[in-house]
């Protein structure tokens, strides 16, 4: 079979670059491992998919190279992709800081994909394995389970290791290796992380607790909410840290947000000295996480029997307790895959390599990583885009 264009993954970035080639008058086959097209779609956002954000900018993502995200971000915007819901006759709502989800389901935005792709001409194949990618004199070879595919170019959308039991695989950076294109090292992101058992022991009656604070390490912090959980922590602003914290640092955790912890501890005892300390605490801490601060402080008594310079060191452990992950909870939870085909390899107009002609990475397989809340999403539908007009 001989196509203009072959994609490997039916995800987001797959499926939205296939119908845009299709558009532009290319024979398109599009390659899907598994049963079904746009899973992860299906899942995310609890079902409602968190399609893009209103905050798009090149500050919201990692990457080696931040600014590369910038030409087909720029090119093809978050209202773009809103527009393309509009016309599809698909409510959509903001959720929180920006993110925006389905009204309804998320298998509405797969249906509407998948509706473009039958109407631009593309052609899917699901359930079929890509056996070996060889480059031809002009264009590509692609043995698949259901035979050998002939391409003038070749797109490689197939995402990153996260969520394995979703389909995920190591393919596309095995292509990449394949022609000597450089990869930075992947790891886990918006992924919960773990704790030690002996810092998890004393921690493990919390399991369940959340508290909507702040979680930061370096220069980098999140206000969001964050979970106890039986493994360590969680919670979006866990989830978001996760992407820039490394092995071997801490991280702080700010209990009570924009609460000042001394200033109420230092009313509640003029009002109401002959409270312990734990009662205090849960005037505006789960009862849990106040008995637990009490007993991390080592104080007894009434608060009428503490100093200042007491509630103030027991302030400091509601606003900045220091811990140290040992790890996460690895790529069976995570959103995202960090790191990637390298950005210098690519040309951020198309998402080309430089050194092989007709040979072009999109979406997560990229070393471009969005935070949480919609901006990955529309990382796939930009540089998809971005591709499908150089097809």
């Amino acid at each position: 079979m001989q196509v203009d264009v072959a994609i490997i993954g039916a995800g987001a970035a797959g499926m939205f670059c296939a119908a845009e080639a299709a558009r532009r008058g290319k024979r398109v086959l599009l390659i899907e491992a598994g049963a079904a097209p746009g899973e992860k779609i299906r899942i995310s956002g609890g079902g409602r998919c968190n399609f893009t954000n209103l905050g798009i900018s090149a500050d919201r993502y990692l990457s080696q190279n931040p600014r590369f995200a910038l030409s087909a971000l720029k090119r093809f915007t978050q209202w773009d992709f809103i527009a393309r819901l509009d016309a599809a006759g698909i409510a959509w709502h903001e959720k929180t800081l920006g993110q925006l989800f389905c009204d309804g389901s998320a298998k509405q935005i797969v249906a509407m994909l998948l509706k473009e792709l039958e109407e631009a001409g593309a052609t899917l194949w699901l359930k079929t394995e890509i056996k070996d990618v060889q480059a031809e004199r002009v264009g590509f070879s692609i043995g698949t389970s259901r035979g050998r595919i002939f391409a003038k170019k070749l797109v490689v959308a197939c995402g990153g290791k996260s969520i394995p039991k979703m389909g995920a695989t190591s393919l596309g950076y095995k292509i990449a290796e394949q022609f000597d294109i450089a990869l930075v090292e992947t790891r886990p992101g918006l992924v919960p992380l773990t704790f030690a058992e002996q810092e998890l022991e004393p921690m493990k009656a919390l399991a369940g607790v959340s508290v909507t604070g702040s979680v930061s390490t370096g220069k980098t912090r999140f206000d969001e909410a964050l979970l106890f959980t039986h493994r360590g922590l969680s919670g979006p602003a866990v989830l978001q840290i996760s992407s820039y914290w490394r092995e071997g640092q801490a991280i702080s955790v700010d209990l009570a947000g924009t609460i000042e912890a001394a200033a109420l501890l230092r009313t509640q005892r003029a009002q109401a000295g002959r409270i312990a300390l734990r009662t205090a605490l849960a005037q505006f801490l789960p009862e849990r996480l106040a008995r637990h601060i009490e007993e991390m402080s080592g104080v007894s008594g009434n608060l009428a029997d503490q100093s200042n310079a007491t509630l103030d060191r027991v302030a400091g452990l509601v606003h900045a307790w220091h811990m140290r992950p040992v790890g996460t909870e690895g790529y069976r939870t995570a959103e995202v895959t960090l790191g990637g085909v390298d950005t210098n390899a690519l040309d951020a107009r198309t998402m080309e390599a430089k050194a092989v002609p007709g040979l072009y990475f999109i979406g997560e397989v990229v070393d471009v990583t969005g935070w949480l809340g919609g901006y990955n999403f529309q990382w796939a539908w930009s540089s998809a885009w971005a591709a499908g007009q150089d097809l």
